[in-house]
């Protein structure tokens, strides 16, 4: 179970966050949005951290804190806001999301290989090839 449970959150939590994003009100700036979104963010975390860490202090939790954390902030923003003009623009709930997550996929597979020197085998590359066909098949 415990391979699990972080895979079914990120599901639950994709779907509501691609409904909540395809029903913001087109007459609102998805910056202006994302500026409550990330409130809610902070609050919920600081009480998710405090919640599961029983006594830890935050303050000192930071003097941890590397780049990672500040260019996860910028990209962050992107996807969000990507995720909403993406349906501002026209693009479906079934589809665009879809069409972003194979691209994106793909583009990990050659990440995972340069950067992290994970392999990228045959099998791979053709799953990669069969995806590319789907979304083929999906915008004819």
């Amino acid at each position: 179970m415990s391979m699990y449970w972080p895979i079914a959150l990120i599901v639950s939590s994709n779907l509501i966050y691609h409904i909540c994003s395809k029903q913001t009100p087109a007459a609102l700036n998805p910056f202006a949005s994302l500026v409550i979104t990330y409130l809610i963010g902070a609050a919920v975390a600081a009480a998710l951290y405090f919640t599961v860490s029983h006594g830890g202090n935050l303050l000192k939790e930071y003097s941890a804190v590397s780049w990672t954390s500040f260019v996860m902030g910028f990209a962050i923003v992107g996807l969000e806001a990507g995720c909403m003009y993406m349906y501002k623009v026209g693009w479906n709930i079934n589809t665009g999301y879809m069409f972003q997550s194979v691209i994106f996929a793909i583009a990990l597979l050659f990440v995972g290989y340069l950067l992290y020197h994970e392999e990228l085998t045959l099998t791979k590359l053709l799953g990669a090839a069969v995806c590319l066909i789907g979304l083929w098949l999906i915008k004819k």
